[in-house]
């Protein structure tokens, strides 16, 4: 009987358990993760569930006993220690554990502040797990002050929590504008505005000095000039992909952990899929940091775990809650050289083109616009910009070309 050993419990993770089951393979899985808790969903925590809109339950992606049910074996609160691809073993301390086929969904983590800046003081969060979670939850105190250093998804959505709970947020963005990293000019022009009325005090342009406070932090100096007193800060400048045991491995590394087309690693028998990983892509090895990629690669991988040859095809998607905005993004907005702007009563959206062929679409409370744009993206098919900037034109007849 083969024994396949997935590491890392979250979403990449369970996808390839549960698709290996859906597959027909009946041999032994066993799913390693580092937090107590199964497999749940990341996105809502900086969302429904910090505005306590989400119960615990909801997270996880399945309930506990479907593992028991499909004879899948989770080990949850517990770390890898090592590898040895030769002997073909991951180690849990004493304990040694033999695979046929292992991969790898080891995630990412988020970039701390140095503690040389007052990044290791009481009061200083980040937002990746569901500890993060539960231990920032108390401080949205009404009145409360918070900073929140970085204005990528993650940080604007915690300063939309934040600011509907009444309390008195100033987001700093060290580059010239926010989501600079993966969004057009338009839709930081949205998003400011939508903050901006909300009341939260956000500067672009402006990073952290350092923090200050005995062993609790107090206050905040800025490149500004200017001196805050903050009650607790929210750091959300970025993540690292989860490398540290592809790297003991002797895995070859090439922004994450490089896989071939099919989520191989550099070893036949070890694959990778989700934040950790980067698959080759217009020349280069991408990675993509969302639960789409998360899903639908790990799906590939658990195949190719199989045998079965399938090439990962990426169907970039994401979203994101702000307020009473929902966010949807179809695509990749890079090396885009025309922004179509689409307006109607009660929709936004922002058609992302290169060379005259539709690429992305960033779709603010608007479904149908978004749904109509990821099925023209993923069909290599295009719209007339024209068409898509009347808001009188149906949304039906772009479908049709």
């Amino acid at each position: 009987m083969s024994h396949f050993i997935v590491i890392g419990a979250g979403q990449a993770g369970q996808s390839i358990v549960t698709t290996l089951r859906g597959q027909g393979f009946e041999g032994e899985i066993i799913l390693i993760g580092e937090e107590p808790v199964p497999p749940y969903q990341r996105p809502p925590l900086s969302k429904a569930y910090l505005l306590g809109e989400m119960e615990l339950d909801r997270l996880f992606l399945r309930p506990e006993s479907y593992y028991a049910d499909e004879n899948i074996t989770l080990r949850m609160g517990t770390k890898v220690t090592g590898i040895d691809p030769v002997a073909k073993t991951v180690s849990l301390g004493d304990e040694v554990l033999s695979y046929d086929k292992l991969a790898l969904t080891t995630g990412s983590a988020p970039r701390l502040l140095p503690a040389s800046i007052g990044g290791a003081l009481g009061g200083v969060y980040t937002m990746r797990t569901l500890a993060d979670a539960d231990a920032i939850e108390p401080e949205f105190r009404e009145g409360a002050s918070v900073l929140i250093v970085g204005g990528g998804y993650i940080g604007l959505e915690a300063a939309a929590v934040a600011a509907k709970k009444g309390l008195k947020v100033t987001l700093v963005e060290m580059a010239d504008r926010i989501l600079q990293r993966v969004a057009s000019v338009e839709t930081s022009d949205y998003f400011r505005a939508l903050h901006q009325a909300h009341g939260v005090d956000l500067r672009e342009g402006v990073g952290l000095v350092r923090l200050t406070g005995d062993t609790r932090v107090k206050a905040a100096e800025l490149t500004d000039g200017t001196t805050l007193d903050v009650d607790f800060v929210i750091v959300g400048v970025g993540i690292t992909p989860g490398t540290e045991l592809a790297e003991l491995a002797g895995l070859t590394l090439e922004n994450g952990i490089k896989t071939d087309l099919y989520g191989a690693t550099s070893n036949p028998d070890i694959f990778a899929a989700g934040d950790c990983a980067s698959f080759p892509h217009d020349g280069a090895q991408m990675r993509l940091e969302s639960v789409g990629n998360a899903i639908d690669q790990g799906a590939v991988v658990a195949k190719n775990m199989l045998g079965q040859a399938v090439t990962y095809m990426p169907k970039p998607w994401f979203w994101s809650d702000q307020y009473d905005v929902k966010l949807q993004i179809a695509g990749l907005f890079n090396g885009h050289d025309r922004v179509v702007i689409r307006e109607t009563e009660d929709t936004h959206s922002h058609w992302y083109y290169k060379d005259g062929q539709l690429i992305a679409i960033d779709a603010m409370n608007d479904p149908r616009g978004y749904m109509v744009a990821k099925r023209l993206i993923e069909s290599g098919k295009t719209a007339d910009p024209d068409k898509v900037a009347d808001p009188a034109t149906d949304l039906k007849e772009l479908m049709r070309g």
